[in-house]
């Protein structure tokens, strides 16, 4: 059983910046997939970015492109992280972190179904 617990959240105007972290009960990071997906009010989970547990690769959502980072901390095998710069008030949303000790090569729609392994969640708000 993985336990996971995010932090990191909070209110930041338009164009600042935010990191999050998702700390995981066991020594997840070499072996299991990391996923941040994020759901705002009356709209379905999407998921931002991933995380591989071997070799690092990274995937993330088109709108959040050369604006977010995941990463994994060297040191500390059990965290992942995201950073998120030019926010916009279109990224607010409660963002949750999962894992799941398959990998993935890609991350289609209802892909949040398959990972069993969920944080309970931190909230983002942008302001305009």
């Amino acid at each position: 059983q993985v336990q996971l617990v995010e932090s990191g959240g909070g209110l930041v105007q338009a164009g600042g910046s935010l990191r999050l972290s998702c700390a995981a009960s066991a020594r997840t990071s070499r072996t299991y997939t990391t996923a941040w997906f994020r759901q705002s009010p009356g709209t379905a989970r999407q998921v931002v970015a991933g995380i591989s547990g071997r070799g690092g690769n990274t995937n993330y959502a088109d709108s959040v492109k050369c604006r977010f980072t995941i990463s994994s901390d060297n040191a500390n095998k059990n965290t992942v992280y995201l950073q998120m710069n030019s926010l916009k008030p279109e990224d607010t949303a409660v963002y949750h972190c999962a894992a799941d000790n398959r990998a993935y090569s890609a991350y289609p729609p209802g892909v949040s179904n398959q990972f069993p392994y969920w944080g309970q969640g931190t909230q983002v708000t942008v302001s305009s």
